[in-house]
């Protein structure tokens, strides 16, 4: 692992209940666990991981919340759900977690249990605000894969749905048309626009694929958040994902010319926008086996094909900072299909919906007791 890696950080969100239901304790957790914040419904709770550039530091980063928390569940007979979407049989009424907070009463009002979804959001840090934008325009343009593979959601109130995440299929991203920015300057421009027309009541109410995250946005930005992927509850595979996302930064820093999507892309930049909007559409309802379109040179690619592609374009880079290790999560995936495509497989040979979650709640736990 070399100093010059970026730092890395994660918001993950969960879902609380019993082996067979969806049980909201989010206000109880934020009480109990410092560490925990609430989701506007009560069924969700996040954590929050602090930067660190070692992936050893990282997995304990990412696991010791989720085991403490684990602990304090299994006293009330409850525990984690893995699905990113409500999987069992639920009611539709919003369940508040802060009846006070006028910003959960927005959500609720306008889009209800739409956004009842779990996810992680992948913060990778980056100083310079020019290779800033230039990484969220490329990982923009390749979130689909990203998304493909972290699916964990075919599963909604106690029903099958025609998508691998349904999550993304459902959540409401606001504002619904953004552009590709090309520099911070027009980024300032159009949140300001945004919050002002009100399409946005502030400036956490961005809800895209990817957006610049700091400490004063919109003005003061010091990383690319990826909020694109489900709930992933395999901890390595989740820092393989980030390791890929590392290594595809850290590969379009020493190739600016060739991969920045602003100066490479077959498309022009505001066509780019519609084209990877479809990509995720695509890859939230078939996931690896989805067709999309590169955005390199427009050409028609199944998404599992493109990930190869891009492991092999990775591997150098991936050597000289010694990760390559961390990438064999993404081709056990790439081998042996999503969690998703796991789930389906098993629901077509007869499992019932809750026997699915049951086997794969059991599989987390063990998964708690390995290292990396």
């Amino acid at each position: 692992m070399s100093q010059n890696n970026l730092y890395k950080g994660f918001e993950v969100e969960l879902f609380t209940g019993s082996l067979n239901s969806h049980i909201g304790v989010s206000d109880e957790i934020e009480k109990k666990f410092p560490d925990f914040v609430k989701e506007p419904d009560n069924r969700n709770v996040e954590y929050i991981t602090t930067p660190e550039k070692d992936y050893n530091y990282l997995y304990k980063k990412l696991i010791t919340p989720r085991k403490k928390l684990r602990r304090w569940l299994n006293n009330k007979d409850l525990t984690i759900i893995p699905s990113s979407t409500l999987c069992f049989k639920h009611d539709n009424q919003f369940q508040r977690s802060d009846i006070e907070n006028v910003y959960h009463q927005f959500i609720q009002d306008n889009y209800g249990t739409s956004v009842a979804t779990s996810s992680v959001h992948i913060n990778v840090g980056i100083d310079d605000v020019d290779k800033l934008f230039a990484a969220i325009r490329l990982i923009r343009s390749e979130a689909a894969l990203y998304l493909s593979l972290s699916a964990s959601s075919p599963f909604l109130n106690n029903k099958i749905t025609e998508n691998h995440s349904q999550r993304w299929i459902q959540f409401p991203k606001t504002p619904s048309n953004v552009p590709f920015f090309v520099n911070h300057s027009s980024y300032i421009d159009w949140i300001e626009e945004n919050i002002a027309n009100k399409k946005m009541q502030n400036i956490r109410h961005f809800w895209s694929s990817i957006r610049p995250n700091g400490p004063q946005r919109p003005l003061i930005l010091d990383r690319l958040e990826l909020r694109i992927c489900d709930f992933v509850y395999d901890v390595n595979l989740l820092l393989g994902i980030t390791a890929m996302i590392e290594l595809r930064i850290l590969n379009l820093f020493e190739n600016i010319n060739t991969l920045d999507p602003l100066n490479a892309s077959f498309f022009p930049i505001d066509k780019l926008s519609e084209i990877c909007d479809q990509n995720e559409t695509n890859a939230a309802k078939n996931s690896l086996n989805s067709e999309l379109i590169h955005w390199q040179d427009g050409k028609k690619i199944i998404c599992r094909e493109w990930i190869k592609n891009l492991l092999i374009d990775l591997t150098c880079t991936a050597e000289n900072y010694g990760m390559k290790h961390l990438l064999i999560p993404i081709y056990k995936v790439l081998e042996e299909g999503n969690q998703s495509m796991k789930w389906i497989n098993q629901y077509e040979k007869g499992l019932s919906i809750e026997q699915i979650m049951k086997i794969s709640i059991a599989d987390m736990i063990r998964s708690e007791g390995e290292n990396i």
